[in-house]
């Protein structure tokens, strides 16, 4: 049994989960106290006596999610300063956007590394990889219910010397919860506007008996979709611009006599042939589908043709977006933005077991099993055209005439997704002593198996049918090569056709489904021993050294159209296979080296080394060593160096000819190049070497979209390294009352892996010395000048080993409790103010610092304070996210144009602060309630200017904003 004092302390550390474990530092209140039973915590293998330690960790309860109405464990996560502080991957940023992973996905990443840098354990053990698509890498922490979780330590600190590669950025340690408890939970968030709803009923058995214990739990969650139309702050893109005297810049729509809703344009792109009547810059057709230009008067181009030559149209097609006023006229009000998925339908169902059994006094074994099922809807839209033939003679269209050519331009919500993961994960070990020595060996076997169902077009169709509408031709009966679909002519000026409402045939000639597979496997064995080794006279040197084995093996297998690159406008991929073994062996050392000194209470040296072979580039060998120095009862001193690896993910090595799409303003350095090297935005190099390339001065077309082709590194990559610093100091008030921590963190990491980017390659090749030699450049290809078309065509990126990354910043901790004759009072404050996390592509690229940047804020906090008395608790906690703004990429201006004026754009969040309020009361009954309610005052998210920043409508779209809105959760428990 614990004695007094360190049962009081651990209780502050475990309620107020700010500090850790070992953020502490006790001694014996006398020499007959009971012995302490020796623990081991993350961040070493080393069974202690004490919470004292030398490295950083953060402990977050279950209880801390059950008052703030936290129901997932990424939601709970993320509310770690650790991972605050950067945009993080959640099922909602993987609706819109390609994340690692697949659709539904979350993971974590602590100090913004990223998630493949932080490593993810399960009961001190690797959780194996979850997901869909070729780029799985991370732990999904759908997997895991929070129902079945009892705490969460976050070691800040590198520790590849102990876990192997990954832990770069940390290590996230899930404690699940155990003991002979039997309890029915029903937990629910419900919002004060609909969507977003979440449901959960859990049913736990456990039992213990004098030879070991069992525990099941069986846990149903369902998410309800959260829609754009859901939320007044996700409608209409704005595009946010205003004068200097702070006056809207922003074109009015007639029809509302508000800001212009700035969505995706549909209907017909109108280029001159030679026709007159053909005004402005960038005109469109739009067609007046509620009789409101017909109404009121506007003219069309039948009103202002003149000549021969000049454009005419049937009736209900009027001209829009040619100046500042007509931009207004476009309606791009579309009901498919009000379905379009905000925060994905989620369902997932799982059964967790673990046991132990003592098979001798010295002997146990144990197990854990878990299987879960994910399956996530989503819900889009998007645009086709006839990218593939380009722009097309009006004459071609039916009632349509003149010397203009046309774009059609139309609108779809055949743009859904359907994703089940099923991931299963074994564990079968024993433990046990040897005399002084403790022992532990176990096998982790975890299978994920992903299916993921996307709504395509067939690009064979599309191309077929634009050919003939090209061409002037119809249909003769002709067969698609891929999808076997008998061709159709499709209406390309079809009102209806455009606003998304096509025929049944139509539908069915160029709508499909394809469905690709992934199976990831990682098997780990794992074997070591801790003990005490001698007596020196400050203490006993105690040790841990071990082995480990890992393999991991991916299987991605796209769907058909994918593979055989008949999916129409969507990023395609190759088929992803490959594996990797990896061994290690490790040790670890504390040694005390000062007892019971004036000033030094102690001084402990702490000693780690880990050399690892990974098949698919070499071996490694890492190391860390940490002080502890204790000044006096409850002062301390910590500080830690050590360097970690992470070995390159098997998608950054096996990936196969992953696609996507880039503009030619984005990646193509010699658009214009004349007059922006007169303009000074080039440089005298670029100009040259555009010049040599043979780019005509005048080039400004840009033609349609790069193809990006990203492939895996096999062969070429190495394994990234990174040193780790931190220097801390903790204090205890002597009666365990207050507690506080700061600590200091520093992270480089070298030959950071990374894949470069299409308009990186391209910039990188014109800005290069060597044009005609600089390999960078044999990396794309151009278009030949047909039609004045020298865009460029297509990218071979892939993996590479870049320069480095620097994430530095301080933690600061601070917990309070004590007990009154009124109750007791709790407070916890966690707070990271990052200092810099700078990137750097290549040595003589310039660095960025991230910080201060949207999405990356430099400080972010939690609070809370916790009454209780007898059966009853209420609790109030406070987050809070820094201000942030991206004007550094614009030359620390907010000025921009927009149609030849001088405006400014909105690229900053103001500070945001949101509250949660709960209550609980635990009954002698066994029934346990906790109730509040969740953003309590309704904070939206802050407010952008829709062009270059991340947002929907013009709410930020980044993980540190709540997009559901105030709500009411409840959780209710009962014990039998």
């Amino acid at each position: 049994m614990f004695n007094n004092k360190v049962s009081k302390a651990v209780s502050l550390a475990l309620a107020c989960s700010a500090l850790s474990y070992t953020s502490f530092s006790f001694a014996a209140e006398e020499e007959s106290a009971e012995k302490v039973e020796r623990i081991q915590v993350t961040g070493s293998r080393i069974r202690t006596d004490s919470f004292a330690s030398e490295v950083p960790i953060d402990i977050i309860t279950v209880e801390d999610a059950e008052n703030e109405g936290i129901k997932t464990l990424g939601d709970l996560l993320r509310t770690s300063t650790a991972a605050a502080g950067s945009n993080q991957i959640t099922s909602a940023l993987s609706v819109g956007y390609v994340t690692a992973g697949g659709k539904g996905t979350e993971t974590v990443s602590l100090r913004g590394l990223g998630a493949s840098r932080t490593l993810i354990l399960l009961n001190g053990r690797r959780a194996g990889p979850a997901g869909t698509r070729g780029e799985v890498s991370g732990f999904d922490l759908n997997t895991i219910p929070l129902s079945t979780v009892e705490r969460v330590e976050i070691l800040k600190d590198g520790a590849s010397s102990l876990y192997g590669s990954d832990a770069v950025a940390g290590v996230i340690n899930i404690i699940t919860k155990k003991g002979d408890s039997k309890t029915v939970t029903v937990d629910v968030s419900q919002p004060f506007e609909s969507g977003g709803e979440e449901q959960r009923i859990n049913f736990s058995y456990g039992e213990e008996f004098s030879k070991g214990s069992f525990r099941v739990t069986a846990d149903y969650k369902i998410t309800k979709e959260l829609k754009r139309g859901d939320r007044d702050f996700l409608d209409c893109s704005e595009r946010l611009l205003t004068y200097e005297d702070g006056s809207s810049a922003d074109p009015i729509d007639p029809r509302t006599g508000e800001a212009h809703c700035n969505e995706t344009g549909y209907g017909l792109w109108v280029y001159s042939g030679g026709a007159s009547n053909i005004i402005g810059s960038g005109p469109q057709l739009a067609y007046d589908y509620d009789g409101f230009f017909g109404n009121n008067g506007y003219s069309n181009y039948n009103t202002t043709a003149s000549e021969a030559g000049d454009l005419r149209t049937p009736d209900g097609w009027y001209p829009v977006s040619y100046d500042k006023e007509s931009d207004g006229w476009w309606n791009m009000d579309h009901p498919f933005r009000d379905e379009e998925t905000m925060n994905p339908e989620n369902k997932v169902w799982s059964v967790y077991a673990l046991g132990d059994y003592q098979i001798t006094d010295d002997i146990t074994a144990y197990a854990e099993f878990i299987h879960s099922s994910r399956n996530t809807k989503t819900q889009s839209y998007r645009q086709f055209w006839t990218a593939d033939v380009g722009i097309i003679p009006a004459d071609n269209f039916d009632g349509f005439s003149g010397d203009a050519f046309f774009l059609p331009v139309a609108l779809s919500d055949h743009y859904s997704s359907d994703t089940t993961v099923d991931y299963t994960r074994v564990v079968l070990g024993a433990t046990g002593s040897i005399g002084f020595w403790d022992w532990d060996v176990s096998y982790q076997n975890s299978y994920n198996d992903g299916e993921y169902k996307n709504d395509i077009f067939y690009r064979d169709s599309l191309v077929m049918a634009q050919l003939n509408t090209a061409n002037g031709t119809s249909c003769n009966g002709e067969v698609t090569e891929f999808s076997n679909k008998t061709c159709v002519d499709l209406p390309w000026t079809d009102p209806q056709f455009l606003y998304g409402n096509p025929s049944d045939e139509v539908r069915n000639f160029i709508f499909g489904e394809d469905i690709g597979n992934t199976v990831y496997k990682q098997q780990t064995f794992e074997a070591y021993m801790t003990g005490d080794i001698v007596e020196v006279p400050a203490g006993s040197i105690a040790t841990a050294f071990g082995i480990s084995i890992q393999k991991d093996e991916i299987d991605d297998t796209p769907g058909e159209n994918t593979l055989n690159g008949n999916s129409w406008g969507l990023s395609g991929a190759g088929k992803t296979a490959g594996s990797q073994i990896s061994r290690a062996v490790y040790a670890e050392f504390k040694v005390p080296l000062i007892n019971d000194m004036d000033y030094v209470d102690s001084l402990d040296l702490t000693a780690s080394a880990r050399w690892t072979d990974v098949s698919t580039y070499g071996n490694d060998t890492t190391f860390k060593l940490g002080l502890n120095w204790v000044i006096v009862d409850g002062l301390s001193v910590r500080a830690n160096r050590g360097s970690s690896f992470r070995s390159p993910a098997l998608f950054e090595l096996f990936l196969a000819d992953q696609s996507g799409f880039s503009g030619q303003l984005s990646i193509d350095p010699c658009l214009d190049w004349a007059n922006e090297q007169a303009a000074g935005n080039i440089t005298d190099t670029v100009a040259n070497n555009c010049q040599a390339a043979g780019i005509p001065a005048d080039y400004t077309a840009g033609g349609s979209s790069a193809i990006i082709y990203t492939s895996g590194g096999a062969g070429r990559l190495k394994a990234e390294t990174a040193i780790n610093e931190n220097i801390g100091v903790v204090w205890t008030s002597p009666e365990d009352t207050f507690a506080a921590s700061i600590d200091y963190y520093d992270i480089v990491i070298s030959d950071e892996v990374t894949s470069l980017s299409g308009s990186q390659i391209t910039s990188r090749c014109f800005e290069s010395k060597d044009f005609a030699n600089e390999p960078l450049c044999d990396l794309f290809t151009r278009r030949n000048g047909d039609n004045n078309d020298y865009g460029i065509d297509e990218v071979r990126s892939g993996y590479v080993n870049v320069a480095n990354q620097i994430a530095r910043g301080v933690d600061y901790n601070f917990t309070y409790q004590d007990d009154f004759d009124f109750g007791s009072l709790r407070m916890r404050l966690e707070h990271t103010m990052q200092i810099e996390r700078k990137y750097k592509l290549f040595e003589d690229s310039e660095e960025n610092n991230y910080v201060g940047e949207l999405g990356e804020p430099k400080h972010t906090g939690n609070v809370s304070l916790t009454y209780s008395k007898d059966d009853y608790s209420l609790t109030w906690t406070t987050r809070y996210v820094d201000s942030t703004n991206d004007y550094e990429y614009y030359n620390d201006s907010k000025e921009t144009t927009y149609r030849g004026e001088t405006v400014y754009a909105t690229r900053e969040t103001r500070w945001v602060t949101y509250h949660s309020l709960s209550g609980t009361v635990d009954t002698d009954m066994g029934l346990k309630v906790t109730a509040g309610i969740a953003n309590l005052f309704d904070e939206e998210p802050p407010i952008l200017s829709a062009s270059g920043t991340l947002n929907v409508g013009n709410a930020a779209l980044y993980s540190q904003y709540d997009r559901v809105g105030r709500r009411f959760f409840a959780n209710v428990t009962y014990s039998f």
